[in-house]
């Protein structure tokens, strides 16, 4: 089995050699065949001359160099993209996520699960801008997605091959990756790592990020329960909107045949037309989505589901034989 470590990196000069010390002092002892993927995310600072230092002196190292800023979860998709490994890992630059947790982590996956993401149960972290509004973005995604978790935005994760090959990243989805995972049928676990202050640079992450990741949460919860059949989302607020035109328009037609109030510039006539068209539009939407879907499917190949594994009779002999 070969391991893949990535390593998102924007403006971590300080930090990429010592990271690369402790990735090689972990890795080193486990006699895993391992690689070490930076992805510098247009760094301004002498990230790149550190990462190509490295990279001349140590046939481990690979390095993906952006020729912009994209972000992180757009470094986090090439990471996983171009990766050689069977098990990829993910990592921060930063030195906060401790690597002698990944050991641990991969061990992990071999109890029969397809991803393992960490839990900086101990975050060394600023308590309001930092830790407060994690913990709402966590306990607000968990309810609504139905995906128990308490700590999504923990970069230390180790994932399958064949799972990172099904994940579509973009946005700020890298922080969506168990849940997106889950959705396709992988087996997920949560463990406790250790964590660590940042001792070099400036943090990336605020609460204007964690707003960032609320809002990419509306994107998810419609990816994972109606991408597939839009009509469901649509047809219901459709269906809403023309209850309450029926009822706004019954009630104009009460005003005018038992009190006789003139109809022109009713305020409740003017609400039934516009929840109708609304209603219409809603379900024009569905159709334009239904029909989009399908031409997704089909023009990318992909089917809205996943394939675990084929057992056969012919199977089962060989695995009792074995």
């Amino acid at each position: 089995m070969k391991l893949s470590i990535v390593v998102p990196i924007y403006n971590e000069q300080e930090n990429i050699p010592l990271l690369h010390r402790e990735l090689t002092d972990a890795l080193s002892p486990t006699g895993m065949s391992y690689e070490l993927l930076f992805v510098d995310d247009g760094s301004r600072d002498a990230s790149v001359q550190r990462l190509t230092e490295i990279a001349e002196s140590d046939s481990h190292v690979r390095v993906l160099r952006f020729r912009r800023n994209y972000g992180q979860t757009a470094a986090m998709q090439a990471g996983l993209e171009n990766a050689r490994g069977d098990v990829i890992v993910t990592i921060d630059g930063d030195l906060q996520n401790d690597p002698r947790d990944i050991p641990m982590m991969v061990a992990k996956l071999d109890e029969g699960y397809d991803l393992v993401h960490g839990w900086r149960r101990n975050r060394q972290d600023a308590w309001l801008n930092r830790k407060l509004p994690s913990k709402i973005a966590n306990r607000l995604i968990s309810w609504s997605t139905d995906f128990p978790i308490h700590d999504l935005g923990c970069t230390l994760k180790a994932i399958r091959r064949e799972i990172a090959d099904e994940l579509e990243l973009y946005g700020q989805m890298h922080r969506f990756i168990p849940i997106l995972a889950a959705q396709r049928g992988a087996r997920c676990a949560e463990v406790v790592t250790h964590h660590r202050a940042r001792q070099f640079g400036q943090t990336k992450y605020g609460i204007t990020r964690t707003l960032q990741v609320i809002l990419d949460l509306f994107t998810v919860k419609y990816m994972l329960d109606y991408f597939a059949n839009p009509m469901r989302l649509f047809g219901r607020l459709a269906a809403a909107c023309v209850g309450v035109g029926a009822l706004s328009g019954a009630a104009t037609l009460w005003m005018k045949w038992q009190r006789n109030i003139d109809m022109t510039g009713n305020p409740l006539l003017l609400l039934t037309i516009v929840c109708w068209l609304t209603g219409l539009q809603l379900v024009s939407m569905g159709l334009l989505g239904e029909v989009s879907a399908r031409i997704f499917y089909q023009r990318e190949k992909r089917r809205p589901f996943a394939i675990a594994e084929e057992i056969s009779r012919e199977d089962v002999g060989v695995r009792r034989a074995a």
